[in-house]
């Protein structure tokens, strides 16, 4: 929906692809998918946008289905009869398969190659949108969910894979990867405003749209994207495969159903505890494969330990934020799906425009101080909607924040993406795509949990509106924790470029000395 050594992206030495580059300016002498395509130049030719483009607007559907359907809640329930556990799978069951499958989906885009692995999971990703739109049965429509997350668990490491085996370390790529990140930060966005005028019309046309726009993508990708050489050596680490998907799909499920059965209860103990179980084991194996699915000398890097650390937070904070003030614009200040919708519209304006100018500021300063200053931003936006007014007029009491969110957006999230696949080799690209959208997901889904269950909590003895202020300020503290500890990671960051300058200052004397 990714990393670089945080200290420095300019000084890094730019890496080529196996590949040779093409020169500035210039042009393929053909479209054909068989050439290879590689690039250290930030001018592009149109081949080279049709394939950043083309890659990155399926990422930007997957982020904006997340969204959209999370508006048609209310109607899709009372149009299928679902009860409230039920009906949290249409959301839980996409983040559930997503945030399970994405490590397999890396290391089969790396095995089978890039391309076709993308083509697959788009097709299925179009078959289920609009089966999703045509089901009449509430379990059908949660299975349809299932299969959708698991095609997004798929496309999102090989599109990433894709950009950074094309696009070379350096400029090229933090511009591609700036582009890149506008598609998934504001299609996520952008599905809160679509789903708000289409529940109007009706609740199955938040599953419609996709479909059109994905098989667009489906057909450039396959006139656009070149072939790719899978990795001839290794093979599928299948024990390694079933201890670490099961370990994931547990621990996301533990996280989503524990608000309701209670984090305290032995059942959601017992689960924790064969999480716990299943990763040891994950760990054993992979220590021991030939091939294993996930190479763990990768998570010796401290950028990379950081970037996911550092992602998985940020998102974790924010989905619980969005959650909680949704509820509270519709059930406290009674606003329309509509209204909802408008009052992130700022937020993902900012993301949409700012985001493609990112990278020149970013090959200044460096990623660690750019992820630094969003996760500030958000800090800051969290602390600011603590102290809103309940009678605040938009423009003083919400729009602030929004701002605030918008712009710590746009300078930390395609931050992240950099770091998570600078340094990384072309045959582990796919790992490292799927470990950041694995820390994506599963933070998403653990800070969601949290938040729910501090929010259920802090109402208990109140009904309706006055249970969800009662819980309000409560779940907010935590979501502005989470923000805090966001900026604990990204200032070791910060700490680590600097001792790593005071290092080089010291060596300098030193050589010029002998």
């Amino acid at each position: 929906m990714r990393l670089h050594v945080l200290s420095s992206l300019v000084s890094v030495p730019t890496h080529r692809t196996s590949a040779p580059p093409a020169t500035p300016g210039s042009a393929p002498s053909t479209l054909s998918t068989t050439s290879p395509l590689s690039t250290t130049s930030t001018r592009w030719d149109a081949r080279l946008w049709g394939v950043l483009l083309t890659v990155s607007l399926v990422v930007g559907l997957d982020a904006l289905d997340v969204s959209m359907v999370g508006v048609a809640l209310p109607v899709i329930q009372a149009d299928l009869g679902l009860s409230t556990s039920a009906l949290q799978w249409v959301v839980s069951g996409y983040v559930l398969s997503y945030g399970g499958l994405l490590l397999l989906g890396g290391r089969t885009a790396d095995l089978l190659g890039r391309r076709r692995v993308f083509l697959v999971a788009v097709a299925v990703f179009t078959v289920t949108s609009l089966l999703g739109g045509l089901v009449d049965n509430g379990v059908l429509l949660i299975v349809t969910r299932l299969l959708k997350g698991a095609s997004a668990a798929f496309t999102a490491p090989a599109a990433l894979s894709i950009i950074t085996t094309t696009f070379a370390e350096g400029p090229a790529r933090n511009r591609a990867l700036g582009i890149f990140a506008v598609f998934g930060a504001s299609g996520y966005s952008a599905g809160l405003v679509f789903s708000g005028v289409l529940t109007e019309v009706g609740w199955r046309w938040t599953f419609f749209l996709p479909v059109p726009i994905a098989l667009i993508a489906l057909v450039a990708a396959y006139r656009l994207l070149p072939h790719d050489r899978p990795e001839r050596s290794g093979g599928y680490d299948l024990p390694g495969a079933v201890t670490g998907v099961a370990a994931m799909l547990l621990l996301v499920y533990t996280v989503v159903e524990a608000p309701e059965v209670g984090w305290a209860a032995p059942r959601t103990l017992l689960q924790f505890v064969a999480t716990a179980v299943l990763l040891a084991a994950f760990v054993f194996v992979e220590r021991r494969s030939a091939h294993p699915l996930v190479r763990l000398g990768i998570l010796r890097s401290g950028p990379l330990a950081r970037a996911n650390l550092g992602v998985s937070v940020f998102f974790g904070a924010y989905l619980g934020f969005q959650f909680v003030v949704m509820l509270y614009f519709q059930s406290v200040l009674q606003w329309s799906a509509l209204q909802t919708a408008l009052g992130f519209l700022p937020a993902a304006l900012i993301v949409a425009f700012g985001s493609p100018r990112m990278d020149p500021l970013i090959d200044r300063v460096g990623t660690s101080r750019t992820i630094a200053a969003g996760v500030i931003a958000h800090l800051a936006g969290y602390l600011l909607f603590l102290l809103v007014d309940r009678d605040a007029p938009y423009v003083l009491g919400v729009l602030p924040s929004m701002i605030l969110l918008g712009a710590g957006f746009t300078l930390a999230f395609a931050s992240f993406n950099i770091q998570a696949t600078a340094g990384i080799p072309d045959d582990e690209q796919g790992l490292a795509g799927g470990l950041l959208n694995t820390s994506l997901q599963v933070g998403g889904a653990i800070g969601l949990a949290i938040v729910t269950a501090v929010l259920v909590a802090g109402g208990e003895g109140h009904t309706g509106p006055d249970a969800l202020l009662a819980g309000f300020t409560p779940a907010l503290t935590v979501i502005t924790g989470f923000a805090v500890l966001g900026l604990v990671i990204a200032l070791t960051g910060l700490r680590g470029r600097r001792d790593r300058t005071a290092a080089s200052a010291e060596i300098a004397p030193a050589a010029d000395a002998s």
